[in-house]
């Protein structure tokens, strides 16, 4: 090659300038994060020299392309707006996606009319992907997407034999962790405030906190210290009067999400009860509801924005690779002490 070009300089042209394969450099152009540093810089500056423009309607007919990755949120807009976890996820995923030419459509799904709806958008290939956020244990979204042959990425998963590619976070550990400080505190009647039953993610840290108390009581878990919540505040207000009229002696509460602390917190301080000098309390997530509650409220830190960052991640492979690999990534969690215990 000369440097001189008659014409649009091809794909072809921009691998041999690059010192890469063909496949390189596609995955570069689609923005997949399976691409060496090295070989990335490469491929940038032959695109630079040779003035190449990638031919987007072409490409997207040859490789039946759309250029867009659809987020899917199966709650109401009460929930999304009212919880920092969706926005949290969703910064996650826009920053990831920001150097890509991916769009990225938002849709809720709240009913059966509006997932059937979808679920025909899906089949005509409206979308190159999709990422699943508030996985709940009987939605059929998942084996229509792997019915599809849909690339997609679950932010957490239906059950430990999910099939699907998903990122969560180590939410037993976590819970195990914070059930354990209040014992290892001094508390003895510990109670929690779970999640719904049919998301696995309440399951897992409904299992922490038996486990802790298994691990720190010698004992099983008392049901009565056990209340139905649903990650909403008014969840953990409802829950924590369910705890206090069953078990007046409560003197620490392990509820799984921040929300719910924050209305347990509530309930607490009308009953008269003070944190954390009568009753310790400790959320799930360490969002910004944590840190400005009066007392900031000890917390589970879940990285929250980078289980976003990853989710975005693993479904660029799965669009770029086109294989049938599944990719299973679970995050660590981090205990953050503030004054509530």
């Amino acid at each position: 090659m000369n440097g001189r070009h008659s014409g649009r300089p091809t794909l072809e042209e921009v691998a041999v300038r690059a010192g890469v394969g063909r496949g390189t450099v596609s995955r570069v152009i689609n923005g997949s994060p399976r691409v060496s540093d090295r070989a990335k810089a490469a491929v940038e500056a032959a695109i630079a020299e040779l003035g190449y423009v990638p031919n987007r309607a072409a490409r997207a007919l040859a490789g039946n392309r759309t250029d867009a990755i659809a987020l899917v949120i199966p709650e109401p807009e009460t929930r999304l707006f009212a919880e920092p976890y969706f926005s949290d996820i969703i910064r996650g995923i826009g920053a990831e996606l920001a150097d890509t030419d991916m769009q990225l459509l938002l849709t809720l799904i709240r009913t059966p009319k509006e997932r059937a709806r979808f679920g025909q958008y899906l089949a005509a290939h409206r979308v190159d992907g999709v990422l699943l956020v508030s996985v709940h244990e009987d939605d059929p979204l998942p084996d229509l997407l792997e019915q599809l042959d849909m690339p997609a990425v679950l932010n957490g998963r239906r059950s430990d034999l999910e099939s699907v590619s998903y990122v969560d976070a180590d939410n037993v550990g976590g819970a195990r962790a914070a059930v354990a400080h209040l014992f290892a505190r001094g508390r003895r009647a510990v109670a929690t405030i779970t999640g719904p039953p049919d998301m696995y993610v309440a399951r897992c840290r409904l299992d922490g906190y038996r486990q802790a108390v298994e691990s720190s009581s010698g004992g099983s878990s008392n049901s009565e210290l056990v209340a139905r919540g649903d990650f909403t505040e008014e969840g953990g207000r409802r829950a924590m009067r369910e705890l206090l009229a069953r078990r007046p002696d409560i003197d620490a509460v392990f509820a799984a999400s921040d929300l719910m602390a924050a209305g347990a917190r509530q309930v607490l301080r009308e009953s008269g009860r003070l944190v954390p000098t009568d009753v310790a309390l400790v959320g799930f997530e360490d969002s910004a509801i944590a840190r400005h509650m009066d007392p900031a409220l000890t917390s589970v830190r879940q990285p929250t924005e980078e289980m976003g960052r990853t989710m975005a991640r693993v479904l660029l492979e799965e669009i770029a690779e086109r294989d049938s690999v599944r990719r299973h990534v679970v995050l660590a969690t981090e205990l953050i002490q503030r004054d509530s215990v």
